[in-house]
């Protein structure tokens, strides 16, 4: 059950909740699902702590490339006024107001999804030409960074090509998008082969904070990545993710349109999801997560 807080609500996400705290906001991870850009009616319990301290882990990991929003990740520490609301303990953050670049900037290591799809008509992932003769899963000669439209308001992002988005912020800007994004992705993906997790592709939000470009909202989750296990990888067919793909998936096979109300989702779907999360979680940081 989601908690109200006593402060003006800036942004009600698909999973995460904003609200402004004066000079700062607070981000609050909840513990609902989305595919297919709908909320499920089914929640995944726990989710919301396990997307928030990920993300934590990771924004401190890559801090030597890219400086990030967060003002406080402890509860602890937290104004006074906001711990009586235990429900904030380890899902919630409190982060600087950075003004949002309106792009999700996507980078692919490995052919999957609609990366995929695409390939098989034209060879290309989002007009980028790519070899011939690469399957489902191949692992792409480099990263490349394919970015989307950022929409609000239920619309589904697009993909845009590269020129596309030097015409909408900017050379200068696209190219440092460009850049950190791969470097980001290059860092954690190197990292994560080392705990026998491939990071098959990734999505991050930047913003302007005191005119520096900072990364923002959540990296290297669940949800905003695809994970594959190592010791399970074979080029050539789908694979068995640690993150909400497995969801999807499921949905996939019942009779729900994806236009209509989404159907709930089984228990049994509930339990594994969570704990392919939590596997990631805890593969990933070498933590133990404690419910």
């Amino acid at each position: 059950m989601d908690a109200k807080i006593d402060y003006p609500l800036f942004h009600h996400g698909k999973v995460r909740d904003v609200y402004d705290l004066g000079e700062h906001f607070l981000i609050v991870a909840s513990d609902r699902i989305s595919a297919f850009d709908h909320i499920l009616p089914t929640a995944i319990p726990n989710k919301g702590k396990i997307l928030n301290l990920l993300s934590s882990f990771w924004f401190d990991f890559v801090k030597d490339i890219m400086p990030n929003h967060i003002v406080s990740v402890d509860f602890a520490d937290f104004p006074k006024d906001l711990q009586k609301y235990e429900y904030l303990r380890d899902r919630s953050m409190i982060v600087e107001k950075a003004k949002r670049v309106d792009i999700e900037c996507i980078v692919r290591g490995y052919l999957a999804g609609s990366g995929w799809k695409e390939y098989q008509k034209s060879k290309t992932v989002c007009s980028i030409k790519l070899p011939d003769n690469l399957k489902e899963s191949s692992k792409l000669p480099q990263p490349i960074f394919t970015p989307s439209s950022k929409e609000d308001g239920g619309k589904h992002d697009e993909n845009i090509s590269y020129q596309e988005l030097v015409k909408r912020i900017g050379a200068v800007l696209a190219k440092k998008l460009s850049d950190c994004s791969i470097a980001l992705y290059t860092k954690v993906s190197e990292y994560a082969l080392t705990k026998g997790i491939i990071l098959a592709d990734t999505k991050f939000e930047f913003g302007f904070y005191n005119d520096e470009l900072i990364l923002i909202d959540e990296i290297f989750t669940p949800d905003s990545s695809r994970f594959w296990e190592l010791s399970k990888y074979q080029e050539g067919k789908a694979q068995d993710s640690l993150d909400k793909q497995f969801v999807r998936d499921y949905l996939e096979k019942t009779t729900w349109d994806k236009s209509g109300e989404p159907p709930k989702l089984p228990q049994e779907i509930i339990d594994k999801t969570l704990q392919k999360y939590i596997s990631a979680y805890e593969t990933l940081t070498g933590r133990k997560f404690n419910v």
